[in-house]
């Protein structure tokens, strides 16, 4: 490298860093409120997994590190103290695999948890750069339309299905505002590995259509993947909806809301059933009618700019909980006490409505972890043991 070159170089990095230290001010007002607006929105789309730093921007999880590095953020005990230990066995009609990975130990805070992450104590999950072998990937299949709006997947297929297996598609969170279906190819190829069919969707945001537009674009994947079993090998019998936050709201949605006409839109394949078998919700809201998620102002957006009291009848009809009864799919709940973007007295209130109705319910209630907690590796592995274990039982692969 030249003279000139290194300068730039120098420049660039200095720059770099100035950007950093200039969050620390956000960083000092926004762990003080509990309220890191930044980093939720961030990682609630998983946009961060493809950042240098986990992070795409100048936010306050960069303004954490740059405390640490520089020595001005002492660094709390990570693991919590009295009374912070995880749930040893989950909550709900079916009991626990002997073989059920212990939970991880939880943290006091967020912001704890922030800096253990940033000095690497916690290890995190990223993104697949190469499919593994025996998978095949087909992305940007029109699986609806409105009007001249495309609707798309990627879908992810074991190569070797002797029979029709399960399918099982995935729907991104990001507040019905943002994220991409892409944050989800890691679990789609490891799915599809295993032997199912995974598909992962993109739906209309709330900044272009608001409810029920997101909803009736899932139910519209439904559809799809039922009128084009045959042609992928898909159990029209077996599939599962998957979502985390927002996107766990909308499998909920799709799972419990099936015999509901007004909410099945008309994106294509009319007079295919939208029913699934499953429902997976890692920290989706259940019930948008609670005061938090009145004042929340993304679900105000995601129903149109509206309060409740302009919408008293949207509200309730966009929340899962309105439409649950008896013979709805069996449901497993993942979700961590730390939540305060998803409160946790959401994962609650559903399981206990599920254990009342007598809905199969698994519901594992981590101790001290947040919202998005499955980015952190080892409660991403105890995730995916329930979620094998709970497609096991309720939509198997052929034998």
């Amino acid at each position: 490298m030249n003279v000139k070159n290194q300068a730039i170089d120098h420049e660039t990095h200095e720059k770099r860093i100035e950007r950093r230290i200039q969050s620390l001010n956000s960083f000092n007002r926004t762990i003080a409120n509990r309220r890191c607006l930044s980093c939720i929105s961030c990682i609630s789309c998983f946009s961060w997994l493809i950042c240098p730093f986990r992070m795409k921007s100048d936010c306050t999880m960069l303004a954490c590190a740059a405390l640490l590095l520089a020595g001005w953020l002492p660094l709390h005990n990570a693991i919590a103290a009295e009374g912070k230990s995880a749930t040893a066995d989950p909550v709900g009609t079916d009991k626990a695999n002997a073989e059920t990975p212990p939970p991880a130990p939880g943290y006091k805070s967020s912001a704890e948890l922030m800096a253990a992450m940033a000095t690497g104590q916690v290890k995190l999950i990223s993104q697949p750069k190469e499919l593994p072998p025996g998978v095949t990937e087909l992305k940007n299949i029109e699986y609806g339309k409105v009007g001249d709006r495309s609707l798309q997947l990627d879908l992810y297929l074991p190569e070797k299905a002797a029979q029709p297996v399960p399918g099982l598609i995935f729907i991104h969170g990001g507040a019905w505002s943002g994220g991409t279906r892409d944050v989800y190819k890691y679990y789609t190829v490891r799915y599809a590995k295993k032997g199912y069919v995974a598909a992962t969707i993109s739906y209309r945001l709330s900044g272009e259509a608001p409810f029920p537009a997101a909803v009736e674009d899932a139910k519209c994947a439904v559809r799809w993947m039922r009128a084009n079993a045959t042609k992928y090998h898909i159990d029209p019998n077996k599939i599962a909806v998957i979502g985390g936050s927002a996107g766990g709201h909308l499998s909920m949605m799709v799972g419990y809301s099936s015999d509901v006409a007004a909410l099945e839109g008309n994106g294509g394949n009319p007079g295919v059933s939208s029913h699934v078998q499953a429902v997976v919700s890692f920290y989706g809201p259940c019930d948008l009618t609670t005061d938090f998620a009145r004042n929340n102002g993304a679900v105000k957006k995601f129903l149109g700019d509206k309060t409740f009291e302009e919408a008293r009848e949207a509200y309730p009809l966009a929340s899962p909980i309105t439409h649950l009864s008896k013979g709805d799919p069996p449901t497993l709940i993942l979700h961590g006490t730390l939540d305060d973007v998803v409160q946790i007295d959401q994962s609650d209130t559903l399981a206990a409505k599920l254990k009342e109705l007598g809905i199969p319910c698994v519901y594992d209630r981590l101790e001290g972890w947040p919202h998005a907690m499955d980015l952190a590796q080892v409660v991403n592995d105890r995730g995916q043991f329930f979620m094998n274990e709970f497609l096991a039982k309720y939509l198997p692969l052929p034998k």
